[in-house]
């Protein structure tokens, strides 16, 4: 079984068991977040959308915190004497997936 789910503004694929980085949400490590914007649900049989996804949602355990490689960012004007570098480390949060519940059977 498989959800989208919805989280700092990206959407998800995930199944149970894998581990994926989000963006940076304000949870403890080793604690348990629920997340209940769930886009769809997908099995063996065929998906779920829209009402009936009324009360699903994906459990996840927070492995940890950290920050993602160094992205370079540079700006340049040919004939202007114009060069500017930048750097950037995006903050994430580790989760690995341990649960996808169902919503409404209608």
């Amino acid at each position: 079984m498989y959800a989208v789910l919805v989280t700092g503004g990206k959407q998800y694929r995930v199944m149970q068991g894998e581990t994926l980085r989000v963006e940076l949400l304000d949870v403890e490590a080793g604690s348990e977040i629920k997340f209940d914007t769930v886009l769809m649900l997908g099995d063996g049989e065929g998906i779920k959308i829209g009402d009936a996804l009324k009360g699903a949602s994906v459990t996840a355990t927070v492995v940890g915190h950290g920050r993602a490689d160094k992205v370079r960012i540079v700006k340049f004007r040919r004939r202007k004497h114009h060069r500017k570098q930048m750097g950037h480390r995006q903050h994430y949060t580790e989760i690995q997936i341990t649960g996808i519940a169902g919503g409404d059977n209608k």
